[in-house]
Formats: C-alpha cells, sequence, structure tokens
C-alpha cells in the first residue's frame, strides 16, 4: 500500500508539472536552427561531482537561451549562453552543462532555484515540438496511440538537493520500479506530449512496468567555498546574488534494460536528437510552469564518437608483451653466450695443466 501511495503522489507531481514543457499552437523558428553537440571517447577523465575541473580538455557547444515558446533573441537568457559538453567511456555517457548566473537557492522551493533537462528522441515520429507530438490528450494517451512519438527526459531540480551531493537513480526508488528520486528530484521521465508526461514505469495501465532511473547526477556553484563538502544543515551552502557559473554534471548507460520505449538507446557512431531546457529565478521570482529557455527550436545532434585512438588503447598490451619477449630473448642469449664462454675457459686450463700422481707428491715430501 506504501509503494502505491508513492507511485500515486509522484504521478500526480508530474502531471501537475507537465505544463512545465508545455508549447502552444504552431511550432516557432528561430535563426539559430539546430547544432551539434560532440560526445568523445575519453575514458575516466570525468567524475560526476558537479565540478568542472577535469572537463577543461573537453570541446564545448555553446548556444543561446531562448524562451521556448517564443524563441525572440531580444529575450534571450540574460546570463548568456549554455555550454554543453559530452564524453564517453565505451559504457556511459556524460554530459556537463555550464551558464552564468547569480547564485539563487531556496531550500525545498524548486521554482525559486535554477533547473534543467535533457530531452532525447525515442520514436521515429517524435518531434522535439510539443515533447514528442502526440495528438493525444491527457487521459486518452496510450502506447499503443502514441506508439512511435516517445521522447525521453531527465529533469534535475535542485531545491532539495546538496551541491556536489549525487543523485538520481537510487535503490530505494528502483525498487518500487518506477525513474523517481525523492531524496534530490534528479527524475527519469518518458513523454508523448506535455499533457502524456509519467516517471518511468509509471503510466497508462497497459504501459505499467518495472523500470528504474538510469540516470545520476549533481549541481555546483562557482561561488561556493566549501570543497571538502556540504550536509543539509549548511543550506543555503552561498551567498544569495553571488556572480558565478552554473555547473551540472550528468552520467548514464548508453544502453540501459528498457523494453517499453522509455529510454533512449545510444549507439557508438550513430547520432541520437536530443534538447536541452533551463529554468532560472530571474530577479528572485519563481519561475512558472512555461518560463523556461531552450537551447535551440529543434532537435541538437549528439554525435557519439568511437575512439580515433585506436592504436593507443588497444594494441598497447601487444607492444608491451613484445617488448618483454624481446628482452627475455636477449637475456637468454646473453646467458648462452656466458655459458660458452666459462666452457671453454675450463676445458682449455684442463688440456695444459700437468697431473702429479698422489705417490711422487708424498715422496717429494718425505724427502725434505
Amino acid at each position: 500500500m506504501m509503494r502505491l501511495l508513492v507511485v500515486l503522489a509522484a504521478a500526480a507531481a508530474l502531471l501537475a508539472a507537465s505544463t512545465a514543457h508545455e508549447h502552444h499552437g504552431e511550432a516557432p523558428t528561430c535563426s539559430g536552427g539546430s547544432g551539434h553537440v560532440l560526445a568523445e571517447f575519453r575514458p575516466g577523465e570525468v567524475t560526476v561531482d558537479g565540478h568542472s575541473d577535469d572537463w577543461d580538455g573537453v570541446e564545448a557547444s555553446e548556444f543561446a537561451l531562448l524562451p521556448a515558446i517564443d524563441p525572440d533573441e531580444d529575450k534571450a537568457y540574460y546570463g548568456g549562453k549554455i555550454a554543453v559538453k559530452a564524453v564517453h567511456d565505451g559504457v556511459n555517457i556524460f554530459f556537463m552543462l555550464q551558464v552564468d548566473g547569480a547564485y539563487a537557492y531556496s531550500k525545498g522551493e524548486s521554482s525559486k532555484c535554477p533547473s534543467v533537462a535533457l530531452m532525447f528522441q525515442v520514436g521515429d515520429k517524435a518531434t522535439y515540438y510539443n515533447m514528442g507530438g502526440c495528438k493525444d490528450l491527457q487521459g486518452s494517451c496510450t502506447s499503443k496511440s502514441c506508439r512511435g512519438y516517445e521522447v525521453d527526459i531527465m529533469h534535475f531540480e535542485i531545491g532539495n538537493a546538496i551541491p556536489g551531493r549525487l543523485y538520481g537513480g537510487n535503490h530505494i526508488d528502483n525498487a518500487v520500479g518506477n525513474g523517481g528520486d525523492r531524496f534530490g528530484h534528479l527524475v527519469d521521465i518518458y513523454a508523448w506530449n506535455p499533457h502524456c508526461r509519467f516517471l518511468d514505469g509509471v503510466g497508462p495501465k497497459e504501459n505499467n512496468s518495472n523500470a528504474q532511473n538510469d540516470w545520476h547526477g549533481a549541481w555546483w556553484h562557482s561561488s561556493l567555498t566549501v570543497h571538502s563538502g556540504f550536509v543539509d544543515d549548511d543550506n543555503p551552502y552561498g551567498k544569495q546574488d553571488d556572480k558565478g557559473t552554473y555547473y551540472f554534471e550528468f552520467s548514464r548507460p548508453l544502453r540501459t534494460m528498457d523494453q517499453f520505449q522509455q529510454d533512449a538507446q545510444f549507439t557508438i557512431g550513430q547520432p541520437s536528437n536530443m534538447a536541452v531546457a533551463f529554468w532560472y529565478p530571474t530577479d528572485g521570482k519563481e519561475w512558472s510552469d512555461s518560463e523556461h529557455y531552450s537551447a535551440s527550436c529543434n532537435w541538437l545532434i549528439l554525435d557519439i564518437q568511437p575512439s580515433s585512438e585506436v592504436t593507443y588503447y588497444h594494441p598497447a598490451p601487444n607492444r608491451s608483451w613484445d617488448a618483454a619477449t624481446a628482452f627475455a630473448l636477449l637475456l637468454s642469449v646473453a646467458a648462452i653466450c656466458l655459458s660458452i664462454f666459462v666452457g671453454y675457459r675450463v676445458s682449455k686450463n684442463r688440456s695444459t695443466a700437468q697431473f702429479t700422481p698422489l705417490e711422487q707428491i708424498q715422496f717429494a715430501e718425505e724427502r725434505h
């Protein structure tokens, strides 16, 4: 019964917030068009902790943040562009979002804090505009009627998240079988349109399934000075309105165990469609449901590259083995040569030495 109440409460919260991504009317146009995000193969280089130091060598793609409903360049986010970085290690994909903004944090009030979301195309017919674009209204959309319009969304609201701490998938919520995160609200969602948006594993009866939150992430702000680790009692963690940069860092497996078209599946060497959204409490005011900025007016292309250093990553063990073999062979040859030389010297000394019988030695001693 408790599990059911948790699932229902989470679903209700999502439905109440679903209009945060809602668009109305015809799809807008903007001069910026779409763009690319490059994910290079860089294993073992980044740690998901919200800090950007380990991302310094990664190329960033920068995009203007325009209002999602009315992408007028005159109404762009005051803090400037958002920088999007991505890498992968062959198993997981990692993202770093960087955006300038004065420090704003209010414990337990997500709409008074910045928020970010990533959206990925799942179904072949899914559109960037209207979050998948299925025409069904709330209460009528199903996995059958909206088949092919699925999008995968990661949404992080930091109102209950401690900077530098890891949130997202956890044993408690995954045991319930959904994509929720009761600790930091870094949730794993699927949608067919803004009205039909659910936690993974939750939704219309015929689309219920056992699912999990495959995302992990953390956030940070450059004005924060404590690097040994914050705890909940330290909130608001920094000084309100201090200038600086927000960092949002995430990771997720390239492939998940989803069997219900709720997760995007990434393949190395194949492009994927993605989008980036950002909310900010301008002038300290709560952002409303529709007041979010988008990094593009259409899908961005996520390019997950294969390793360009194949000779470096794969043949290295062979090169090490060859060197070891050559060294061992050299020692063997030297040992053989030394053995031959010693044997030769011994045999030569034996051939030139004179043999004196023991009796003669004793006789000579008696005469003396």
